[in-house]
């Protein structure tokens, strides 16, 4: 087995923030294993909460079972994609079905949902699947980008030229609603691309507790301030979305790269510490 602890470094915590009597966030990270993820669960009597829950459960699961059979790096000759990516696709539409039927045959549960996002490393990169509006971002250099595209209104509003930015279309009082989620329907369009990591970058992945109380600007600068510690980082952005307001449930994992690694087939065999 090839352990990546002594090459990716990860830390992950969620919080209930200020506003909420309960987390509907489900978050894991393990430097062993290799993936990262965040869901922001959504709908009444606690159901967000089992949708965010079934969603980490069911891709653990299916990755795990898929995993150990893939040649690391290999492509599906039909999409060009690394297998890696092709499963954690699967995984995330079968979280969908699941979710979904769920849903149906639960009535305390109707109507339930969840964002993701999540990241696998391997082979010196990662793959990236998301699917609303919990986000990934990367530190490379003095570079602060987003990784993902939010599902939202108010990013369709941006993307159709109605405001130039994220943030004028904020300040214009629109209400940012999710135009895609995990289990409202029973199909569901995963967003997956690929990417080289490098030694030394910093991944983010947040639920909107942070951003929406914290800005990017802020984000980036609080990481570079703390980026010699990410486990002080985490609790810093949870921190300041708290003191600014905390109306949401609040989770942050960040990972790093510190050497270039490669996993290979058969290492699968330890997975994530769950936290909620």
């Amino acid at each position: 087995m090839i352990d990546l602890s002594d090459s990716l470094e990860v830390t992950a915590q969620t919080d209930v923030g200020k506003k909420r009597d309960h987390n509907e966030d489900s978050i894991g990270a393990d430097s062993a294993y290799g993936l990262v993820l965040v869901a922001d669960g959504m709908g009444g009597h606690n159901a967000g909460e089992v949708a965010s829950g079934i969603a980490a459960n069911v891709i653990y699961e299916q990755m795990r079972a898929i995993l150990p059979e893939l040649e690391t790096g290999e492509e599906d000759k039909e999409t060009g994609y690394a297998l890696e990516s092709i499963a954690i696709k699967s995984a995330i539409e079968l979280a969908n079905q699941a979710i979904h039927q769920t849903s149906r045959t639960q009535p305390e549960c109707a109507g339930m949902g969840t964002t993701i996002v999540a990241g696998l490393f391997y082979d010196d990169r990662m793959s990236i699947a998301h699917v609303g509006d919990s986000r990934m971002y990367r530190i490379r250099g003095k570079r602060f980008d987003q990784v993902t595209k939010d599902h939202s209104l108010i990013q369709e509003l941006v993307d159709k030229g109605f405001y130039e930015t994220v943030e004028e279309a904020e300040a214009a009082g629109n209400k940012n609603l999710i135009t895609r989620a995990l289990g409202v329907e029973d199909n569901v369009q995963v967003d997956v691309h690929e990417e080289i990591v490098k030694p030394g970058d910093i991944y983010l992945l947040c639920s909107d507790g942070l951003t929406d109380m914290v800005s990017d600007e802020k984000i980036y600068l609080t990481l570079n301030k703390f980026s010699a510690n990410l486990k002080q980082a985490t609790e810093k952005l949870i921190e300041m979305a708290n003191e600014n307001g905390g109306k949401d449930n609040i989770s942050v994992v960040l990972a790093r790269p510190t050497k270039s690694f490669a996993i290979k087939k058969g290492w699968y065999n330890r997975f994530f510490d769950w936290f909620s």
